[in-house]
């Protein structure tokens, strides 16, 4: 291939015909919805759903604009304005194969330091409708400890002390509400798509207690007034390499400063809780639900919990992605027997969903070698997610005399790899803001073989339950002198 095409508005039409490019007039399209940080799941997910909805010639009126608070947002600023808020997405078959296709419904970005009085005013013009975020589970400001809003970052301080412009999400959001109400313009729709369960509640609680040490009034229009829809979210999107930009350009002839890849599956599951109307994203496969709760546990208790039980383990065994590990028969008997005799009979009735082709759909997924996940990044922060995701799974199987064995060897191997020293001796750099801690339970199980389990905020009371500290002793001892591959060998073979 020659000389890979700029993406551009201007060379849309000298893309190769395999190219997928909006087949909408894009200087139609006027702004509807605002979004705080444009990343590759963003790219991947809800600006994909809306680009489909505007190659329907639907939906015009919602273009996106995004917005970058944190300084290395200045990159992407700057790849969104050299391509007029063009991307390609690419997505990554198991095959081998890739489809391309240009996303064109971001119609501006906003560098919030640039210029943070064009952003409230982008988010104060009645124009725009909802307000969505993906800002990482740590840009809700939650203590974790105590579920409570955590104001101690420095943009947090900065946005509570005086009346400069604002730096954070949240004084954004909250000085915008501020204007609006002032101006007698409809409050817009707060749309939390980052992957926490219970996702919009989280928002409004962070929200409304950031504007509560400000302003109590606004608070309550907050609360009163303002909806904050829960969903769920899913597509596996890796961080955009080196490697990703060169196959693009050479495979399809795109040169593009920063396109997103992910993998074919997605999936949304939507709450319809809109104040002020919201795309009709139905008519492009998103489910729009009463209640997300269902769908959720069925992501947390499945997907999230079995990439927790695939990751220590695996890593132990000498893997490094999760495509070799969901390779592996005796692991993929392991996930599955994980998911249809532990994680599954926790879950109520989830509407119009088959769960046992869920769960193999699951293991396909992980098994997809071009995503190259790597469990790394799985076992990192194991303390935000083990207890998120998997410990209710067996508290609730502890109450009601189910197995526990599969997930008691999770806990042992999460307890095996916090020690930092792999089966050949190599050093494990284990990545978890409370490392200190987990690494130091981990070490004191030399002499105390239940002192990982000892730490109630990430564990409860589980350290108390004799049937489950059986089986979790039990597995600690045989990871120590067997090794993961011969314990997960000894579980399967009963």
């Amino acid at each position: 291939m020659g000389t890979p095409i700029p993406l551009g508005n201007a060379t849309l039409g000298e893309l190769p015909s395999e190219v997928g490019v909006p087949a909408y007039d894009r200087s139609a399209l006027t702004p509807g919805i605002v979004h705080f940080g444009v990343g590759g799941f963003h790219r991947a997910h809800e600006a994909m759903y809306l680009d489909a909805l505007l190659n329907e010639g639907k939906a015009l009126d919602w273009g996106i604009v995004g917005v970058g608070t944190m300084p290395g947002d200045a990159r992407m600023r700057d790849a969104m304005k050299a391509q007029d808020c063009l991307f390609t997405l690419v997505l990554k078959h198991p095959d081998g194969s890739r489809d391309a296709r240009v996303i064109g419904g971001m119609v501006d970005y906003l560098f919030a330091p640039d210029d943070p009085q064009a952003v409230l005013e982008r988010l104060a013009d009645p124009s725009t409708r909802i307000v969505s975020l993906t800002v990482t589970e740590g840009g809700y400001h939650v203590n974790q400890v105590t579920g409570e809003f955590d104001p101690n970052s420095p943009d947090l301080r900065a946005d509570l002390a005086g009346d400069a412009p604002p730096k954070s999400v949240f004084g954004f959001i909250t000085e915008a509400a501020r204007m609006r109400r002032e101006r007698g313009i409809p409050p817009f729709t707060v749309m939390s798509c980052d992957n926490l369960p219970g996702n919009g509640h989280i928002a409004e609680k962070m929200i409304t207690a950031f504007a509560e040490l400000k302003d109590p009034e606004l608070a309550e229009h907050l609360r009163q007034d303002v909806a904050f829809p829960n969903c769920m979210v899913d597509r596996i999107t890796p961080v955009t390499q080196q490697a990703d930009i060169d196959d693009l350009a050479e495979r399809f002839g795109v040169a593009d400063r920063w396109p997103v890849v992910c993998e074919p599956f997605t999936q949304w599951v939507l709450e319809d809780n809109f104040g002020a109307g919201r795309p009709a994203f139905e008519e492009v496969g998103v489910q729009i639900v009463p209640d997300v709760v269902p769908y959720e546990l069925m992501k947390l208790r499945l997907l999230n919990a079995s990439h927790q039980a695939l990751c220590y383990l695996g890593y132990l065994s000498g893997y490094r992605y999760a495509h070799e590990v969901c390779q592996d028969p005796l692991f993929v008997k392991f996930l599955l027997g994980y998911m249809e005799n532990e994680g599954s009979p926790t879950l109520p009735e989830v509407p119009g969903v088959d769960l046992d082709a869920y769960r193999h759909q699951l293991i396909e997924r992980f098994a997809n070698p071009e995503v190259r996940d790597t469990l790394a990044r799985l076992c990192a922060e194991s303390s935000d997610r083990i207890p998120k995701w998997l410990v209710p799974v067996i508290q609730e199987n502890l109450r009601n005399g189910r197995d526990i064995d599969r997930s008691a060897l999770v806990v042992a191997s999460w307890a095996r790899y916090a020690e930092g020293v792999d089966e050949q001796g190599d050093p494990i750099d284990v990545v978890d803001r409370f490392k200190d801690k987990v690494m130091a339970a981990a070490a004191a199980q030399q002499d105390d073989d239940l002192a990982f389990l000892r730490d109630k905020d990430f564990f409860g009371n589980l350290v108390d339950d004799e049937r489950f500290t059986t089986a979790y002793r039990g597995f600690l001892a045989s990871l120590h002198e067997r090794g993961a591959r011969a314990t997960l060998e000894e579980l399967e073979g009963r």
